[in-house]
């Protein structure tokens, strides 16, 4: 999501390239990657050359050394920038609900900065530190501003 935000704020007539697009779903009864797997293939069955990527958050908390999440909504509280802590969903009247745990602000003035989970340990920060320079997004997106995290 913050791609497209950021190529209508940086003027951009069009879209820059996505390496994938991420659909989260939360379901605890079945947390095998295979699941993940098909619902990939589902999707590119539909929608051919996107590049998908399906993760179920039930399972993600493993991945990432933590306890259990709850729900989507957390784990996108849990994700490493407050940029990428975006989601959007339908609800039963198709009405696009966003999920903002840690708002909407940083994105829209184009700032990058460590959620609180990654500000709590050494070990946390480099992984955000890791992501934000494997993510050259300053090269794609020459306005934002990038908080170091804080954390040395």
């Amino acid at each position: 999501m913050q791609a497209k935000i950021w190529d209508v704020l940086h003027g951009f007539s069009e879209r820059t390239n996505l390496p994938d697009i991420d659909v989260i779903y939360f379901d605890s009864a079945i947390t095998e990657e295979k699941a993940e797997k098909e619902v990939e293939y589902k999707l590119r069955e539909i929608m051919p050359g996107i590049p998908w990527s399906v993760k179920n958050q039930a399972r993600m908390h493993v991945i990432n050394k933590l306890p259990p999440y709850c729900s989507s909504f957390e784990a996108i509280s849990k994700f490493p920038e407050t940029a990428t802590s975006l989601g959007v969903t339908l609800d039963d009247c198709n009405t696009v609900i966003l999920a903002a745990p840690w708002g909407i602000e940083d994105i829209i003035h184009l700032q990058v900065k460590p959620t609180p989970l990654y500000t709590q340990s050494k070990e946390k920060a480099k992984i955000y530190k890791d992501r934000i320079h494997s993510k050259k997004w300053q090269v794609i997106w020459n306005k934002i501003q990038i908080d170091d995290g804080g954390v040395d």
